[in-house]
């Protein structure tokens, strides 16, 4: 959902060149700047680093729910495949900033397994030798323009209470942002960068506005 908002809003960006999307799926868009690599090993990217050259930013937006997962399996798929891609690109592109999306409530120390593992992530990526690497922790996101949760459970919440986003994002605009602002944020700090090494919703709100 994430991924499928941020690259809408860097098709419509008239400030991004050229957008690369590393996927196991065709996604089916087509558009003059956009260029995409299916690729099935997010272990092992030793067979298409000519294909990953010349980028300014990798937007990360990769994610799957704890839920109903090993502790192995989510460890792999949220820090391994992040540590790969970033010691691969960090590589390759010694001047790309890096804009990883984790979440709310993400915490080494924290008591839940999924919170430590996005800590431990985030302090590995930080610690390779970016331009600059930011930390995205948004908690609610109201998907917008189309973008649908790859979670079953996710889309039957937001068929129910996408009425409430708007009001709720008046009321507590440190906890919600939208598909569309989160993009644009990711954008702008990608470009740009940012004071910050981690944005919460609220700074998210403010570097997307």
């Amino acid at each position: 959902m994430i991924g499928e908002g941020a690259l809408i809003e860097c098709l419509d960006d008239p400030g991004v060149e050229q957008v690369l999307a590393v996927v196991r799926r065709p996604t089916g868009r087509t558009h003059a700047k956009f260029v995409e690599l299916i690729h099935q090993d997010f272990l092992d990217y030793s067979t298409v680093e000519d294909r990953l050259v010349d980028y300014d930013a990798c937007l990360f937006c990769l994610g799957v729910s704890a839920s109903g997962m090993s502790d192995e399996r989510y460890r792999q798929v949220t820090y391994d495949f992040a540590m790969k891609a970033g010691e691969t690109l960090v590589r390759l592109n010694p001047q790309m900033r890096m804009c990883f999306v984790t979440g709310a409530g993400t915490d080494t120390h924290g008591r839940q397994m999924w919170a430590r593992v996005k800590g431990e992530t985030e302090d590995a990526l930080a610690a390779l030798p970016w331009r600059s690497s930011h930390m995205f922790r948004p908690a609610a996101i109201q998907p917008l323009r189309g973008v649908r949760s790859g979670v079953a459970s996710y889309r039957v919440m937001y068929a129910l209470m996408g009425w409430a986003f708007p009001l709720l994002n008046k009321l507590f605009p440190r906890y919600v942002t939208t598909s569309v602002v989160l993009g644009r944020a990711l954008i702008r700090v990608g470009r740009d960068g940012s004071q910050l090494a981690i944005l919460e919703s609220q700074h998210i709100n403010e570097a997307g506005a």
